[in-house]
């Protein structure tokens, strides 16, 4: 990180971002509705952009595809965040596959994709939308949230150990679980 002199521009850049996060529409996606289609595909393709998300464009079979499959499958559901209620400009998704645990025998729900463009970061934007995944996921009778991240996205880590996500474990001396995955054919 650089240090630089600050500037008469940075506090009023920084002023006006705070405000549009203070004002900020959050929802839960609705598959049907074709803004929020083109959305949720746009924002899930800029985290696949990112380094976090592996760097690479979501498919065109992906893009073709994504929200008939997640409409088909009702224990699916997504949060989206706007800049106002006009839900002109974007700002994050939330994407979340409801799950069962087996220990609990009651539903939980996975958070699967989090996405904040890189101009909402640091702003809180996605406890606001953690909020409505929780109403959601009470709603729905869960037990718990999980969610995968990687070891190196360090201000994800921080954002989901404030909001009291932690490392799964049965017994201590058992050690954490591992997010592991096989691809099939």
């Amino acid at each position: 990180m650089n240090a630089q002199a600050p500037s008469s521009a940075a506090p009023q850049d920084a002023v006006t971002r705070v405000a549009r996060v203070a004002a900020v529409h959050v929802c839960r996606a609705d598959y049907a509705n074709p803004r929020h289609a083109q959305v949720l595909v746009d924002m899930l393709d800029a985290y696949a952009r990112d380094p976090m998300g592996g760097a690479e464009p979501l498919s065109d079979f992906a893009k073709r595809n994504l929200i008939a499959c997640l409409a088909a499958r009702p224990q699916a559901f997504s949060v989206l965040a706007f800049e106002s209620a006009d839900e002109q400009t974007p700002m994050g998704l939330i994407n979340c596959i409801e799950g069962f645990s087996t220990f609990a025998c009651k539903p939980l729900v996975n958070v699967h994709d989090v996405v904040v463009l890189p101009a909402y970061r640091g702003q809180g934007l996605a406890e606001r939308m953690f909020a409505l995944v929780y109403a959601i996921a009470h709603e729905r009778g869960a037990c718990k949230l999980t969610l995968e991240v990687l070891s190196g996205n360090l201000s994800a880590l921080r954002l989901y150990t404030r909001l009291g996500f932690a490392q799964y474990q049965l017994d201590p001396a058992a050690g954490n679980a591992q997010f592991m995955q096989k691809w099939l054919d």
